[in-house]
């Protein structure tokens, strides 16, 4: 139940983020925006986001989960339909900062709970059924959002998808049990010296999962942010055309990733190495994404330009499915939320640098030619970081347990 809850919040988390990539043609002619400022609207979130992935790190290995996730997603919601309300550039720009610090609490909360739920051989599946959501929520944005933005306007799409977001919170408040379940601990038991940052930041292992998860979101931020601007400017398909296959390659990743996370857990079942199987998914899932980026943007025909990038998209679901799993094996459940904090945080200011030097070159060169050829490198550093600094795939070592015991009675 707290699984499907999670892919659920998940899904609906890029459906509020993604929003702004659907809405961009129409709001940017109504606020008079030129492409550069629009790249800072979609980077804006990414402040606020990558920021507050420390302090959601730090307050769900301290708090209860359950708590600390429904506030955060109370805050997102309600600035997601805000922005359907403002008139200005400067308002909705607050506003996509709130929304930034409302979602920070959704990956860290979704690794604290999942590093105490699932085994090893099991991660992958919990994992990918997580990244298929956030691959299902731009693909619905995309798609439903591409038409009521054709048929109703911008403000509706913004509107309907906050205050509907809020549905959410009921079963979340009436049936997941405080800190969901399994991570309370009894009255007089041995009590675990909590992890602190220094210790995450001294382990390389963080710093090269970090590095690639901050060549992922500048490549996936890319997409998510201007996919369907590039299709509309440049590949001159209508709303209707572009909502269509627009959602395509997010379909094709968030499949993609379920398959591989099944595949993948089952080899490390049947006695495959977690270090084997986990890192051939990554490196593989990045240099293909990196081989077929390239040539979706340079090929003349609009139809091959699209099947390029669901192919893409499709490879890059073979690394997201395994990324989260890498991480809750490393960090194990006592720093699963700080590490992904970090991990995140670190990650996400791919997304503050990729849809704003997007939105400056297409601004300065009129083409996506070369955005589209900087996605290419960042995933090509991406490998680089888990070849040099991810070793072996297992639990680390953390500080002892503290010297003390509770032996109240």
């Amino acid at each position: 139940m707290v699984l499907a809850l999670l892919v659920l919040a998940v899904g609906i988390n890029y459906i509020d983020r993604g929003s702004l990539s659907v809405a961009k043609p129409e709001l940017a002619r109504e606020f008079g925006l030129d492409n550069a400022r629009m790249g800072l609207l979609f980077s804006a979130f990414f402040w606020s986001y990558a920021l507050f992935q420390l302090v959601s790190g730090w307050l769900v290995d301290r708090l209860d989960v359950k708590w600390v996730y429904a506030a955060g997603f109370l805050v997102w919601s309600l600035a997601a339909a805000a922005m359907g309300m403002v008139s200005g550039f400067a308002t909705f720009l607050a506003l996509r900062l709130m929304l930034g610090i409302g979602e920070s609490v959704a990956y860290p909360a979704t690794s604290r709970l999942l590093a105490a739920s699932f085994p090893e051989e099991r991660r992958g599946v919990a994992n990918a059924l997580v990244d298929a959501a956030s691959k299902i929520g731009p693909a619905l944005s995309t798609l439903i959002g591409g038409l009521v933005v054709a048929h109703h306007g911008w403000r509706v799409l913004f509107v309907s998808v906050g205050l509907g977001s809020l549905l959410w919170l009921i079963p979340w408040v009436a049936l997941v049990p405080s800190q969901g379940g399994s991570l309370r601990r009894c009255p007089g038991t041995v009590r675990e010296r909590q992890v602190t940052l220094i210790d995450l930041l001294g382990r390389r292992e963080l710093w090269g999962t970090s590095l690639g998860m901050f060549c992922l979101g500048y490549a996936w931020y890319f997409l998510v942010s201007w996919l369907p601007s590039y299709l509309v400017e440049e590949r001159k398909f209508s709303m209707g055309v572009m909502a269509i296959l627009g959602s395509l390659p997010f379909w094709a990743m968030a499949a993609a990733s379920v398959m591989a996370g099944w595949l993948s857990d089952s080899l490390i079942r049947r006695g495959g190495s977690a270090t084997r199987v986990r890192k051939t998914f990554l490196l593989a899932g990045l240099g293909l994404c990196a081989a077929l980026v390239w040539p979706a943007v340079v090929t003349r025909s609009p139809g091959m330009s699209v099947g390029l990038l669901t192919a893409a998209c499709a490879a890059l679901g073979l690394f997201t499915s395994n990324v989260w799993a890498v991480t809750q094996t490393l960090a194990g459940e006592r720093a699963a939320g700080k590490w992904t904090g970090v991990q995140n945080a670190v990650g996400n200011l791919g997304g503050v640098v990729s849809p704003a030097l997007t939105g400056w070159i297409v601004a300065v060169t009129g083409s996506f030619q070369l955005a589209f050829a900087a996605t290419s490198v960042a995933l090509i550093i991406g490998m680089g970081a888990y070849v040099l600094f991810v070793g072996r795939i297992c639990p680390l070592t953390w500080p002892e347990r503290s010297p003390t015991a509770s032996t109240a009675g």
